[in-house]
């Protein structure tokens, strides 16, 4: 029979040790390992006495094997002992996979400063010197249910935190699930990102800086010969700003011409459009009676003559339109204005301006404008006008896929700040146009 199973027994002890744990699982595990029996029936005595529950081996090899299946709170161990001595050990125990903290107190007889550091690097908290006083050991152990205590808790909270993280990680994955196909619905808003009328084109743009964002571009035809162009940027971000948008797309749609705020129907069943500013007005009156939000947004809405080249448009707070002339040259156009949704009495008014052929009419929002390069230097119209000048040969998608590059060559970074759209309009002229 070896030292351990002569003070702890046979298996059947250890499962009565474990049953006591059981029974009170407050009650600390108190492991003493001295090759001394004299000096382990001493600290026993008043361990039990104080009510630990207590476990003993005779050595650190046989200590390792009872912490193999028996996890003890506190460790006292002395310094010399034959084969494994205590700071060997306490490495040693220190290497196995536990549950929760094991406090390791060392006895030794040794005092010098070296020899503790050399305890203190192999694992050890505290030290005892021999022979044991039992009012140091009560209060070293004081001190190991300090630590233990704080460490029951923070392994407590530890496990609170990763509960909640798991949950957070969950209930996100589902979020994120839910936003990657209410971005694809918002881009489904955009049913047509190009459309030929005659030798004039329409192109869109809509790039939103996260899932979804609060910008919407678009056109329907009024009739046969006058197409409706609108871009609308929702205040902030997000999802709120997702849903104003997909409820402006009805107002807008030109699938159902009876729904659209813009279009009346006339004499023989010809739709017509009202005049933009009073689209604006309209549209303000909806969002300030029957939505109960303070989200407000910006528009510019064009009606274009396909055979004129004429334009009335209302430009309400969003920023100004550019007409890019056949020769590259870029003019601004545009009375400014009150976004819609702010206040019941606001104004809007209509503006017009002419194309000619080869000439067009170019519609961002402020995500173009206000980007920012690394210095918090706006682009602003005068970096637009330089962009459009240089990409002035190019067409349709090859300009506005232009207009993206430029955006994040400027800003050096290729994920813009604020969602991005655009319409595009190119004019082909009023001969085309008839043909």
């Amino acid at each position: 029979m070896n030292s351990a199973e002569g003070e702890l027994g046979t298996s059947a002890d250890r499962d009565q040790h474990q049953q006591q744990r059981r029974n009170d699982p407050t009650q600390r595990r108190v492991l003493i390992v001295d090759d001394s029996r004299l000096q382990r029936r001493i600290l026993c005595t008043s361990l039990r006495r104080w009510g630990y529950d207590v476990l003993e081996a005779g050595s650190g090899p046989e200590a390792l094997e009872l912490c193999a299946s028996v996890e003890p709170d506190f460790v006292i161990s002395d310094w010399m002992m034959p084969g494994m001595d205590g700071p060997e050990f306490c490495q040693a125990f220190r290497g196995m996979d536990r549950d929760s903290y094991g406090y390791f107190i060392l006895l030794t007889s040794k005092s010098e400063a070296v020899e503790v550091a050399h305890g203190l690097d192999a694992g050890a908290d505290d030290f005892l010197t021999k022979p044991v006083s039992g009012d140091e050991l009560r209060a070293r152990l004081n001190a190991g249910e300090r630590v233990l205590q704080m460490e029951g808790e923070l392994v407590s909270k530890n496990r609170l935190l990763t509960s909640t993280l798991q949950e957070l990680q969950t209930l996100y994955n589902s979020l994120e699930s839910d936003l990657v196909e209410a971005r694809k619905l918002q881009q489904s808003l955009v049913k047509e990102r190009y459309r030929s009328f005659g030798e004039s084109h329409v192109s869109l743009l809509l790039r939103p800086s996260g899932h979804v964002g609060g910008d919407l571009v678009g056109f329907f035809p009024i009739n046969a010969r006058r197409v409706a162009l609108f871009a609308i940027d929702v205040s902030g971000h997000g999802v709120a700003s997702a849903l104003m948008t997909a409820r402006l797309a009805g107002f807008l749609s030109g699938t159902s011409p009876d729904q659209n705020v813009a279009l009346y129907e006339g004499e023989y069943g010809i739709y017509d459009a009202h005049p933009p500013h009073k689209v604006a007005a309209e549209l303000n009156s909806l969002i300030l009676t029957e939505m109960d939000t303070e989200t407000y947004f910006t528009l510019l809405f064009a009606d274009v003559d396909l055979v004129s080249g004429e334009i009335s448009m209302v430009q309400a707070g969003h920023p100004y339109p550019a007409v890019q002339r056949a020769n590259g040259e870029v003019e601004f156009i545009g009375e400014g204005g009150m976004p819609v949704g702010l206040l019941p009495d606001a104004q809007f008014e209509t503006v017009t301006a002419t194309l000619q052929e080869g000439d067009r009419l170019f519609i961002v929002s402020d995500g173009v404008t206000e980007c920012e390069d690394a210095s918090g230097e706006m682009l602003e119209l005068e970096g637009l006008r330089d962009i459009m000048q240089r990409n002035a040969s190019l067409g349709s998608h090859d300009f506005l896929d232009a207009l993206t590059w430029d955006l994040s060559r400027f800003t050096g970074d290729t994920e813009l700040s604020d969602d991005i759209s655009a319409v595009l309009f190119e004019f082909g002229g009023e001969k085309r146009n008839l043909d």
